[in-house]
């Protein structure tokens, strides 16, 4: 049994908490707020195959220091997920990744959406959390561009009662944008070549289809107010739509090509620091159901190709909730916001089923970011100073602290 004398709950009443272990632990608590551990319903852990950028004995160790216990992966790997033997050939590796490092991280994946293999969904839907649609290339070579595709997966899924996530951006439009772009191809123009409007016509189409199968959609990585516009109104009809945004998206704008260079390089891409203020407040009328880290680590050395070489993606689960906890000092989301954003919109979602998992939290621990568990060795966060961490990460009856 762990016995968590002492702690606070978000309201600010002091309790015991017992969550039974197979180990004998008192965890004194006082001065700690208990939180539900952390589910990040995005994440790119890279196995198979992209493991020199990150696998699951070191993703889950940055997980548990970030007070995170499930996580949902991403297909887009080498190869791809997207057949029945694939899949149980990649929970086979990452139950192996865990069992190294003693980890018992909770975890369930995507499918991924692919034009040759969509006879493949109805094999997997008791198998995965959900169907992966790339509208728009990423990393990887995962995309569904076409409209008979698109229709096919939201009918598929929509007989078979599964969710589809997609990555919303406009593959033609991208293209064509690009193909058109007369200036110097630095890393700031990705903010220009994969605008809003790319990210929109991609929202409009995939709501569109959701409008005409009845298909839950997840609506990943929302980046601006327009995206949110769009959301809104959807949700006012009706229809079964969820969104989520990254810490990236909340807390970087594209000032920040300045600083990191490639690292800053992410798809959709950062955004003008005015949509920060449409993010937050389509967190605070609900518009937003979701926080996913979209944790997708590179190498430095790739990181700092020059651009149209430098893949797009950034580390993030190790820092969301530290990062939500320093916005709840500035006022700009409350605690109550931060359960639903990390752990209570993703159960209802999602149909997660009860467990114990919680995260003690230090409000007043303020810490410099200086280092990371991620095997890609760097984080966007570094130099950074953050109010609010975790202190115990209680996953499956087991105590992790720091």
């Amino acid at each position: 049994m762990i016995t968590i004398q002492g702690v606070s709950t978000i309201h600010g009443e002091q309790t015991n908490l017992y969550i039974p272990s197979k180990e004998e632990k008192i965890i004194s608590a006082e001065g700690l707020i208990v939180l539900p551990a952390v589910i990040d319903p995005h994440v790119h852990f890279r196995t198979p195959g992209l493991e020199y950028k990150e696998d699951w004995r070191t993703g889950a160790k940055a997980a548990i220091r970030g007070g995170c216990t499930m996580v949902f992966d991403m297909p887009n790997t080498k190869p791809p997920t997207f057949t029945a033997m694939l899949l149980e050939e990649k929970k086979a590796l990452i139950d192996l990744q865990l069992k190294e490092v003693g980890i018992s991280l909770r975890y369930d994946l995507f499918f991924g959406a692919d034009k040759q293999h969509l006879n493949e969904i109805s094999r997997v839907k008791h198998s995965v959390i959900g169907i992966k649609v790339f509208m728009g290339c990423s990393t990887g070579n995962l995309v569904i561009d076409d409209d008979e595709s698109l229709h096919a997966v939201f009918s598929i899924a929509a007989k078979e009662n599964m969710l589809v996530a997609v990555h919303a951006e406009d593959e033609h439009l991208i293209r064509k944008r690009k193909a058109n772009f007369s200036g110097k191809m630095d890393y700031p123009v990705h903010s220009s070549i994969r605008n809003i409007e790319v990210a929109t016509t991609a929202v409009a189409k995939a709501i569109e289809l959701t409008r005409r199968y009845g298909t839950r959609l997840y609506i990943l990585h929302v980046s601006s107010a327009e995206e949110v516009t769009l959301i809104k109104k959807a949700k006012r009809e009706g229809l079964p739509v969820f969104a989520e945004t990254t810490p990236h998206h909340l807390f970087f704008d594209t000032s920040a090509y300045e600083t990191l260079g490639g690292r800053a390089v992410v798809n959709p891409p950062l955004r003008d620091k005015s949509n920060h203020e449409a993010l937050f407040a389509a967190i605070h009328d609900k518009t937003i159901d979701t926080i996913g880290s979209d944790h997708a680590p590179h190498t430095l050395d790739e990181k700092s190709k020059i651009y149209g070489e430098c893949p797009s993606g950034m580390p993030g689960i190790e820092f969301m909730l530290p990062l939500l906890l320093n916005a709840y000092h500035q006022k700009r989301l409350s605690l109550e916001q931060i359960v639903l954003l990390t752990s209570g919109r993703a159960r209802d979602i999602f149909n997660i089923p009860a467990y114990d998992d919680c995260v003690l939290v230090d409000l007043n621990k303020i810490v410099t970011i200086t280092k990371t568990e991620s095997k890609c060795g760097w984080t966007p966060y570094a130099g950074q100073t953050l109010q609010g961490w975790p202190i115990h990460t209680i996953l499956n009856g087991r105590c992790y602290s720091f």
